[in-house]
């Protein structure tokens, strides 16, 4: 299975997990499973349109979602999805 590594800024959300394994063969699916084990995700990543927040990064290996097939990417089973919480300051 796919496994996000949770920040710790939302790892309140997960019970303090700092990966969760989820189902799901797109990252939009694996977003809907990790929000549907642990609710509050959905809202964290996505915007009211379902779309990636502006402040948020997702990676999938390494590579960012954004520059690939955002949340139509094929995830598969030794996925690492990673969520990365902009940092703004100057």
């Amino acid at each position: 299975m796919p496994q996000f590594r949770i920040p710790g800024p939302l790892r309140r959300l997960s019970d303090g997990q700092v990966t969760v394994e989820v189902d799901g063969s797109d990252l939009a699916t694996a977003i809907a499973a990790l929000d549907a084990r642990y609710p509050g995700f959905k809202d964290r990543l996505l915007d009211e349109n379902g779309e990636l927040r502006q402040f948020v990064n997702v990676y999938l290996n390494d590579e960012d979602v954004r520059l690939g097939g955002g949340l139509g990417a094929k995830v598969h089973e030794k996925d690492e999805i990673s969520i990365v919480p902009a940092v703004a300051g100057g």
